[in-house]
């Protein structure tokens, strides 16, 4: 056996009202990569938090090699040789990236009678850590000038200026290309080569069965399993994290398709995009693929009146329509649902009712007075409808999982009775369970008479969901496929393929 660098025996963690964790267990040995799944709320983030300092456990024991300890702060954990990088990062964007990786514990030497620092030895000491993890980034360029990779591995190797030995990762590819994934994962690996040992937590299984040793999976703050990687599958993870087994991940319904709603020619918007054309029919789930970076979003803000388009004719059930704003794209039936709930979708210090309600508030205001009745109504049927799990719509938003808090966003866009919805994203930063719900609630939706345009980088869901996919590159579609075209190599055969093999591909 390994030796264990981090032990956890019945950790318990309390807050008014809530057990976070509940007799919570947990080892993670040297040199091995161990992954944490569970569904939102099942308490990673707080088992993490006991981990990194930011809470103290109410009961239990936390040892690192084999010494029984106690982590009393942030500071403290990383004194103990604990770095953890969260999804979103903690760096200073006005500043360097050297100065930020000795912020607080900077290499001073002595100038005669004065102390200075030696940005010499910093600048040495950085360029070892950045070579050992095959990465170059220049040390007096800004962070903010930086591409979200960067900044992940300017956070590694901030941690590994603490000279870490256990790096918590937590949801670190949330925001990364397909290709920056790639190269945080030979990073990962070479780390655990050198004997780092790495908790990693994310939502995205297949991530776990290509990176990870073992993976342990957490419910409800209780320890449910742990086992290696190599002996298990998808669905033993999802029934460990759901307590139940998964009957369909894409309980796509069959639905009768009408006539055109929705139609696209020869859109162009600036340099983002170029001779978009496409049409959506009544009842339709109609997909968006492509890299990051390809329009798919550009194309979502154009068509809901965020950005002017420069040319292009759009027309709604037969009829011409340009939205000079969102409101009048709202008016006229066209409703966008974000890719990023935190920032455009919800405000998370309100309650799941004035979330709901917002968009809408003149509809049911009279003389100016909001009708709290018919708010009440609005709120409680979408609630319902939806499966928000909060005792009620005077719940706060950022209490609930992040799951919920996206049920919250969709729930906010269909009371407003939409005829085309755009979905950005819908399932991002979301666990499996959560998706698979999001899912029945958007076939749901197809079937009530819905037309539905997803946007998404997963391409499993859109072949899953979809009745046609349209690919995006470079600002155009490159490809179109019906529902017994979908194949996942051929679309991204498309998405991939350079300018000279795009012809061929189409």
């Amino acid at each position: 056996m390994s030796q264990i660098a981090l032990g956890l025996s019945s950790i318990v963690k309390t807050f008014p009202g809530i057990v976070a964790l509940d007799d919570m267990n947990f080892e993670l040995r040297v040199g091995e990569i161990h992954a944490i799944c569970g569904e939102n709320g099942a308490g990673k983030s707080t088992l993490m938090k006991v981990v990194s300092g930011v809470h103290a456990p109410d009961r239990g024991t936390i040892s690192l090699f084999d010494r029984e300890e106690k982590i009393t702060s942030p500071l403290d954990a990383f004194s103990k040789g604990i770095a953890i990088i969260h999804q979103e990062t903690s760096l200073f964007e006005e500043m360097t990236v050297l100065d930020n990786l000795f912020l607080g514990r900077e290499i001073i030497k002595k100038a005669g009678p004065f102390t200075v620092l030696d940005y010499k030895a910093m600048a040495e000491k950085m360029g070892n850590i950045l070579k050992g993890l095959h990465i170059s980034i220049p040390v007096d360029e800004k962070i903010k000038n930086l591409g979200m990779a960067q900044k992940q591995m300017v956070e590694i190797a901030k941690a590994l200026t603490f000279e870490s030995r256990i790096l918590i990762l937590d949801e670190p590819t949330a925001s990364l290309t397909q290709e920056e994934v790639d190269a945080l994962f030979t990073i990962i690996r070479g780390l655990r080569d050198q004997g780092v040992s790495v908790v990693y937590i994310s939502h995205r299984l297949e991530e776990i069965f290509t990176l990870c040793d073992r993976v342990t999976v957490i419910r409800d703050g209780h320890y449910i399993s742990t086992r290696k990687v190599s002996e298990t599958n998808k669905d033993e993870l999802v029934a460990d994290m759901v307590g139940r087994s998964m009957d369909s991940y894409y309980p796509k319904a069959e639905v009768e398709i009408g006539g055109e709603l929705f139609s696209v020619k020869g859109l162009g918007a600036q340099e983002l995009l170029h001779d978009i054309n496409f049409t959506i029919r009544k009842g339709e789930i109609l997909g968006f693929a492509g890299l990051a970076g390809s329009g798919r979003t550009e194309l979502a803000l154009t068509l809901s009146g965020f950005t002017p388009p420069v040319r292009g004719e759009i027309t709604l059930e037969g009829r011409p329509v340009r939205f000079k704003n969102y409101r009048q794209a709202m008016e006229q039936g066209l409703v966008y649902v974000s890719e990023d709930r935190g920032k455009y979708g919800i405000i998370v210090n309100m309650s799941v009712k004035n979330n709901i309600v917002m968009p809408q508030l003149e509809r049911i205001a009279r003389w100016g007075v909001i009708d709290h009745e018919q708010e009440y109504t609005v709120a409680e049927k979408m609630r319902e409808s939806m499966g928000i799990k909060a005792p009620d719509t005077d719940f706060l938003v950022m209490n609930l999982s992040g799951g919920n808090q996206q049920k919250v966003s969709v729930s906010k866009a269909l009371a407003l009775n939409p005829k085309l919805l755009i979905l950005d994203e819908p399932t991002r930063g979301v666990d499996v369970g959560a998706k698979a719900e999001i899912h029945r609630i958007i076939s749901k939706m197809a079937v009530s008479g819905l037309t539905i345009l997803m946007i998404s980088s997963e391409l499993p869901e859109l072949i899953g969901m979809c009745d046609r996919i349209y690919v995006m590159k470079d600002g155009t579609i490159a490809g179109c496929f019906n529902r017994d075209q979908f194949s996942q190599e051929e679309i991204l055969h498309i998405a991939l393929a350079s300018e000279g093999k795009k012809e061929a591909a189409l």
